[in-house]
């Protein structure tokens, strides 16, 4: 993960992040929900931007840490999530003002606009923040990583996914790795 950090803090810039494809069509899905992407910026964003202040980037744990390397490489704000502690079929909406929520390392977020992933249970993923409630921790046997892709973005996700197969079987102890598209 240093590696990468390092290279990509000697290539990024403000701008570069700005104008990434990826990050663009992320903040043009926050726009056209009624959000202001710059208050609750997208996670790759954000994660792109500590590397290049020379912040590099956490070590949470081996499947989120190979998350985030995707994550600044593609620039989608993927989701990662414990399969087990989602409950019944997942949707994909527009986050309601009333709508309880509690970000990893952020506490109570208002997902009102925000892009968000739903269970049985209510909200448990946006594209700024995964949730405590489906979180990945050191008894994660199910591992569950969402690529909200708002629009076309051609060979992008792709790529992205062949980025995901590579690291999580190299390095993510998978032992059943299967690929679902769903438009």
């Amino acid at each position: 993960m240093d590696v990468v950090c390092k290279r990509l803090q000697d290539e990024l810039t403000p701008e570069l992040i700005r104008r990434h494809p990826v990050v663009e069509m992320t903040k043009d899905a926050y726009r056209k929900l009624g959000q202001d992407p710059n208050s609750y910026r997208p996670s790759a964003e954000s994660l792109m931007r500590r590397i290049a202040l020379g912040k590099g980037l956490y070590f949470v744990n081996n499947m989120v840490d190979i998350l985030n390397i995707i994550s600044v490489e593609s620039g989608f704000s993927i989701g990662g999530y414990d399969a087990d502690k989602i409950r019944g079929s997942i949707s994909f909406g527009k986050g309601r003002a009333d709508e309880p929520y509690v970000g990893i390392g952020r506490g109570e977020l208002k997902i009102k606009n925000l892009p968000v992933f739903r269970d049985l249970d209510g909200a448990f993923g946006t594209s700024t923040s995964d949730s405590m409630r489906t979180m990945v921790d050191e008894n994660t046997e199910s591992f569950l990583m969402l690529f909200p892709a708002f629009e076309n973005v051609g060979s992008r996700l792709e790529e992205a996914l062949e980025l995901s197969r590579k690291l999580l079987l190299e390095y993510g102890d998978v032992r059943d790795l299967k690929v679902y598209i769903q438009n």
